[in-house]
């Protein structure tokens, strides 16, 4: 894994910190809904994984199988599915 320098680390949080009406968006031709047409949520972002062991209800590991390779990244659809949709408390 990469460190990012303390330099880059501090330069980072000070343009997080910064409010958007600082930036100037004046050359950046605004967007039509025709433009997202083909968008796709999340397409580059790849998430840290974690490896660990979980006990599962034989009839929901048979289920997920039965649905085709890719049984663990189904499982983790669904899972981000119910945290994203899952109101945040505190």
């Amino acid at each position: 894994m990469n460190k990012v320098p303390d330099a880059v680390r501090k330069e980072l949080a000070a343009l997080a910190a910064r409010p958007e009406s600082d930036i100037d968006f004046s050359d950046l031709p605004p967007t039509q809904a025709s433009d997202w047409v083909a968008a796709e949520r999340g397409k580059f972002y790849r998430p840290v994984k974690q490896q660990l062991t979980v006990r599962i209800d034989a009839d929901v590991v048979v289920w997920l199988k039965g649905q085709g390779k890719g049984y663990q990244s189904r499982l983790n659809q669904i899972l981000r599915a119910a945290m994203l949709n899952t109101p945040k408390h505190g």
